[in-house]
C-alpha cells in the first residue's frame, strides 16, 4: 500500500500530524463523554482542578512534540499561542457563568452543554481560521489590520471596561423566545423534548432553557473569537500552530470552568492584563518594522506575554485574599 500521501504537505504541515492531533482530539471527547462523565454529575472544585492540570499537561506535551518535529520557533510560536487564547477563554468564563445563571441551568448538567458546545467550537474554529489563513496568505496587509484591531481593542477593554447588558434584552435570546416553542422549565439533561401545545393541544417540538443555552455560549465563543484569532495571527501564521494552540487551549479551559467560576471575583484585574496582551500583541508587528526587524523574537513574544499575564493573575489575588469561595461553590 502506498503510504506517501500521509507525508504530504496540506496547509504546510504533513497530513499525519493533522490526522493524529484529531485523533487525538476524538480520543479526548470520547474518554470525556464515555467514561469521566458517563453520568451527570456536579463537577466540584477539586475533581475540576485535577482534570484541568491533565488537559493542561496533555497540551503542553503536544507543544513538546511540536519542538520536536517541526523545530523550536513554531513550538515557541505554539506555546505562545496557548497561553494568550487560554488567558482570552479564561475572559469567556465570565460571560458562561453569567448565561448558565440566566437560564438557571443546574450544576450537574452545566458540562453537558460545555462538552457539546465545545464540538461547535472545533468547527467553528476550523472555518475562522482557515478563512483567516486565505486572507494572510494572498493579503499579507491583513496582519496589520488585524494589529490594528488588536490594539483597538486593548484600549477599549482598558477605557471603557465591563458594559455587558442584560440577557433578557439580548437580541437572539428575545428571538428564541418569539419563534420557537419555549419550555419555562428545565427537563433534566435535554435539548429537546415533545409535548402538548398549550394552544392546540397537538405534541410539539419544545426547545428547553438548557439548549438556547448552549446556543448562546456557541455565540459567545464566536464573539471572543474575533479577538483571539487575530491575536493568534498576529503571532503565527502557521495554520496548524493556529489551530492546535487554539484548541488544546479551550479544550482545557471548559473543564476549568467549574473551579473558574467559584472564583470569578478573585481574578478582577485579568481584564486590564488582557487588555495589555492585546495592546502588545499588536504593537510587535509595527514595532518590527520600526526597528527593522523580519519580526519580534518568539522567545521575547512569550516571555513578555507570560509577564503581563502573570503579573494580572497574582495582583488580582493579592487584592482579593482573604475573600471566600461564591456560596454554592466551595466544595
Amino acid at each position: 500500500m502506498e503510504w506517501s500521501f500521509l507525508f504530504a504537505l496540506w496547509l504546510g504541515t504533513p497530513l499525519w500530524m493533522w490526522l493524529v492531533f484529531f485523533a487525538l482530539v476524538v480520543a479526548l471527547l470520547a474518554f470525556d463523554l464515555g467514561v469521566l462523565n458517563k453520568e451527570d454529575h456536579e463537577i466540584e472544585v477539586a475533581e475540576s482542578l485535577k482534570l484541568s492540570g491533565f488537559y493542561i499537561g496533555l497540551g503542553l506535551l503536544f507543544g513538546v512534540a511540536v519542538w520536536w518535529l517541526k523545530g523550536g520557533e513554531p513550538a515557541i510560536n505554539y506555546f505562545t499561542g496557548f497561553v494568550v487564547e487560554k488567558a482570552l477563554a479564561m475572559d469567556n468564563v465570565f460571560v458562561i457563568a453569567m448565561i448558565f445563571s440566566y437560564f438557571a441551568v443546574p450544576r450537574m448538567y452545566q458540562h453537558r452543554v460545555l462538552f457539546w458546545g465545545i464540538l461547535g467550537v472545533i468547527v467553528l474554529r476550523a472555518i475562522m481560521i482557515g478563512f483567516g489563513t486565505a486572507l494572510v496568505t494572498n493579503f499579507s496587509w491583513v496582519l496589520y489590520v488585524f494589529a490594528v484591531f488588536l490594539i483597538a481593542t486593548g484600549v477599549k477593554m482598558l477605557v471603557v471596561g465591563d458594559q455587558e447588558k442584560p440577557l433578557s434584552e439580548n437580541i437572539l435570546v428575545r428571538f428564541m423566545r418569539r419563534h420557537l416553542n419555549v419550555t419555562d422549565e428545565h427537563h433534566g439533561e435535554r435539548f429537546f423534548i415533545r409535548q402538548p401545545h398549550p394552544k392546540t393541544g397537538r405534541l410539539t417540538l419544545f426547545v428547553t432553557p438548557l439548549f438556547m443555552a448552549l446556543v448562546m455560549i456557541e455565540i459567545a465563543d464566536v464573539i471572543f473569537a474575533v479577538d483571539s484569532v487575530p491575536a493568534i495571527f498576529a503571532i503565527t501564521t502557521d495554520p496548524f500552530i493556529v489551530y492546535t494552540s487554539n484548541i488544546f487551549a479551550i479544550l482545557g479551559l471548559r473543564v476549568l470552568y467549574f473551579a473558574l467560576a467559584a472564583m470569578i471575583h478573585r481574578f478582577e484585574y485579568l481584564k486590564v492584563a488582557l487588555s495589555f496582551v492585546l495592546i502588545f500583541i499588536g504593537a510587535k508587528i509595527f514595532a518590527a518594522d520600526l526597528f527593522g526587524l523580519d519580526k519580534i523574537p518568539p522567545l521575547v513574544s512569550l516571555g513578555v506575554t507570560f509577564a503581563i499575564l502573570a503579573g494580572g493573575v497574582v495582583y488580582s489575588l493579592w487584592k482579593t485574599s482573604g475573600e471566600k469561595l461564591e456560596e454554592g461553590h466551595s466544595r
